[in-house]
């Protein structure tokens, strides 16, 4: 009997962080780069009261939290396209854009969602180097040739806790060809207090060959309910609105996503919060020498090539501490481990744990 099969796509799958291992009991899970403080408790009582409103589809363009958004950060919002997380924003793209044998630069230790996008439109991934985990845009420029469409750039990066410099940021769309892209990833933009640091919608907003993407995953707390937006031309976010689905932000998203963004008390609670923990936890990794970035956004990519045990190693002992972390194998990077800032109490309980197996 012939069945019907599915295609073969080579790619690989996005495995996201445990929230559980083995048999440990009442799991702290610091794998994911979830919010420490969760969402604003204004955005989880609007979210209670759409309950009514289930049985209606939501809108179709998400204009309310458009506005909202324009408001917010001063910018058009018919440049703006929300969606189901910033992935769907990335699937978009790729899908509008490329085409098998195109080319699509990202870094060498670059979130891998960009990846997977671009190779499911057949794309050529190709991978621009990095040094100590820090990408450049000299590397990137190096890896241009006449099929590249698309240069990807999470700033600062996941997994690795890096960033470009404004400059640098600059300098790089101004010596790439007009007609490539160049995605930047703002996820965790909020973080990261530098002056020599500026978000992707700070430097190009007004530019016709930049997308930048945020999310409602990490500041504002709303990882569960999946709502990103994209900013670019009137022209690739009108092309964008041609193919992406109807009613594709729910409506329970939209409603919490609105109060999130007017609730700035909160967010910038939640910025001061991640600041004090990032510098305590910080100054501890380093006692321990600890390997780690510099403080840049909610999370530390730890390396224990200098230290008396692996990264294994230490993944189970903080497992037998109830501490869940994220393994870097899927990005292929060497004895290392992503911690997430958490709560107080893990915070904590994570210092201690290091304290107590490196002492």
């Amino acid at each position: 009997m012939n069945l019907p099969k599915p295609i073969k796509f080579k790619v690989e799958r996005y495995i996201g962080g445990l929230s559980q291992y083995k048999k440990v009991e009442n799991p702290i899970k610091l794998s994911a780069n979830e919010s420490a403080l969760g969402p604003s408790p204004k955005a989880i009582k609007t979210f209670e009261k759409e309950k009514n409103r289930i049985l209606k589809y939501p809108e179709s363009d998400s204009n309310s939290l458009r506005k909202i958004i324009s408001e917010k950060f001063n910018i058009d919002p018919k440049r703006i396209l929300c969606g189901s997380g910033s992935d769907q924003i990335f699937d978009l793209t790729c899908r509008l854009f490329l085409k098998p044998g195109d080319e699509v630069i990202v870094t060498e230790f670059g979130f891998i969602m960009h990846r997977i996008y671009a190779s499911l439109c057949g794309a050529k991934i190709v991978l621009a180097k990095e040094k100590d985990f820090n990408a450049s845009a000299d590397e990137i420029l190096k890896k241009v040739t006449n099929k590249t469409k698309i240069v990807f750039i999470a700033n600062p990066n996941n997994p690795t806790g890096t960033y470009l410099p404004k400059k640098e940021m600059i300098n790089l769309r101004k010596k790439l060809k007009s007609n490539i892209l160049m995605v930047v990833d703002d996820a965790y933009f909020e973080f990261l207090n530098s002056e020599d640091f500026k978000s992707g919608l700070n430097l190009f907003k007004d530019s016709n060959n930049v997308l930048v993407t945020r999310t409602f995953s990490k500041i504002y707390g709303l990882a569960g309910l999946r709502l990103g937006w994209g900013y670019s031309s009137r022209e690739i976010i009108d092309a964008m609105y041609q193919i992406k689905p109807p009613f594709n932000v729910n409506s329970a998203a939209l409603a919490a996503g609105v109060e999130a963004i007017l609730d700035v008390e909160w967010t910038n609670r939640a910025i001061e919060y991640n600041t004090l923990w990032s510098k305590k936890i910080f100054s501890v990794l380093k006692e321990y020498k600890i390997k780690t970035n510099i403080p840049s956004a909610n999370f530390f990519l730890m390396n224990f090539e200098r230290t008396k045990f692996n990264s294994d190693e230490v993944f189970e002992k903080l497992a037998d501490k109830r501490l869940i972390l994220r393994k870097m194998e899927q990005y292929k990077i060497a004895s290392s481990l992503r911690f997430t800032i958490g709560n107080e109490e893990a915070n904590k309980h994570f210092i201690e744990s290091i304290k107590g197996i490196f002492k």
